[in-house]
């Protein structure tokens, strides 16, 4: 039946120019990168860090992830953050601890060596604080060393500045989650992903000054916060008064 395959032949050449026609349409140069996106990518750079500060300001909670350098120390963060407390791990070169705040209380779990070094010739209390959760007095210099770290609002607006001109023209991807890059001073001032999907979330923070790299996640998943077992607290004031 010549003319069924003459038929069939023009039905199969048709539908390959057809994915042809697709495919090169995909790939012109007028393509949209920010299709299907939350449309942020398209704002001025200045509009896009409003956006997304006030998404980071607005969010109940957030989780932290990463290397900051602070003070010549480099510190390895994992830290769930929210509204009045946080929990989570410091780790140093030195040393490794847990920080946990419920409100004003700060608590931090360390061993006996952590607690001899920030308290020098207090060996006896040392021994007496290592592997218990500290109630640190906010008078005392470990509460205003560590406990930026379990606020917040601090510690975003701390890592989220960005140091000179702003341009926002790379695209990228955190996370399997398609972004918008913010620049500073062409990256030497940091450079900030910007969530292209549903909130514009700031997703990955590469630091001013080689200054750290940090991931941002599980924006407004719920942090659960309790205060640790009262024979597993030891309360550093009360208690241990020949450590100061």
């Amino acid at each position: 039946m010549p003319g069924a395959r003459r038929t069939g032949r023009a039905a199969l050449a048709g539908a390959v120019c057809a994915v042809l026609a697709a495919g090169l349409a995909g790939c012109g140069a007028d393509e949209d990168p920010d299709a299907g996106t939350n449309g942020v990518g398209k704002l001025p750079p200045a509009k896009i860090q409003a956006r997304t500060r006030a998404a980071a300001e607005h969010a109940d909670t957030v989780h932290l992830t990463g290397n900051v350098v602070s003070k010549g120390l480099t510190y390895k963060l994992d830290m769930s953050l929210a509204e009045h407390g946080a929990k989570g791990e410091l780790t140093t070169k030195a040393a490794a601890f847990q920080l946990l705040r419920v409100g004003d209380a700060l608590y931090l779990k360390a061993d006996a060596a952590f607690w001899a070094g920030e308290k020098s010739g207090a060996s006896g209390a040392a021994q007496k604080l290592g592997g218990k959760y500290v109630k640190v007095p906010a008078s005392d210099p470990v509460y205003r060393k560590f406990s930026g770290f379990t606020d917040k609002d601090t510690l975003l607006a701390s890592l989220l500045g960005l140091r000179g001109k702003l341009t926002a023209k790379d695209r990228s991807t955190v996370g399997g989650v398609r972004t918008v890059r913010l620049a500073a001073g062409a990256g030497a001032g940091g450079v900030l992903d910007v969530s292209l999907e549903g909130t514009p979330y700031p997703l990955r923070l590469q630091r001013a000054g080689g200054a750290g790299v940090v991931r941002l996640g599980d924006w407004g998943r719920r942090v659960d916060l309790k205060a640790p077992a009262k024979d597993q607290v030891v309360d550093y004031g009360s208690q241990i008064s020949g450590a100061h």
